[in-house]
C-alpha cells in the first residue's frame, strides 16, 4: 500500500485529469487505523490532505488517529474542520461524532 501511495503521488496529471476516486494515502491510512496503528495513519492522512486539502474522509480519518493517539487539540481542530465541510448530503453520524467529541462527550 506504501508502494501504491508513492507511485500515485510521483505520476504526473494533466489538469484536466480527476483525481483518484479514493486517494491512496488515505486508502493507506486506513489499512493502517484497521491495523490499530493509528500514529502511521495520522502521517498517511496528512500526506493525502497534502494532495486532496479539505478532503471529507481524510479529514475525519486524520481525526479519529488524532483522538486515537490522544492529541484531543489535532482532533478537536480536525473535527472542526469536518464540520465546516459539511454540506446537506453529508453523512450526519460523522458529523455526530464531531459534535460530540468537541462537546466533550465520549
Amino acid at each position: 500500500m506504501r508502494e501504491a501511495a508513492a507511485v500515485e503521488t510521483s505520476t504526473p496529471k494533466p489538469a484536466v485529469t480527476p483525481g483518484p476516486t479514493i486517494p491512496a494515502h488515505e486508502l493507506l491510512g486506513d489499512l493502517l487505523m484497521a491495523q490499530q496503528r493509528p500514529a502511521e495513519a495520522l502521517t498517511a492522512y496528512r500526506r493525502s490532505l497534502e494532495l486532496y486539502p479539505r478532503r471529507f474522509n481524510s479529514v475525519l480519518g486524520a481525526a479519529r488517529a488524532a483522538r486515537a493517539v490522544g492529541d484531543a487539540d489535532t482532533a478537536a481542530g480536525l473535527y472542526r474542520e469536518l464540520l465546516e465541510l459539511a454540506t446537506a448530503g453529508s453523512r450526519t453520524w460523522a458529523l455526530d461524532e464531531a459534535r460530540a467529541f468537541l462537546d466533550g462527550r465520549p
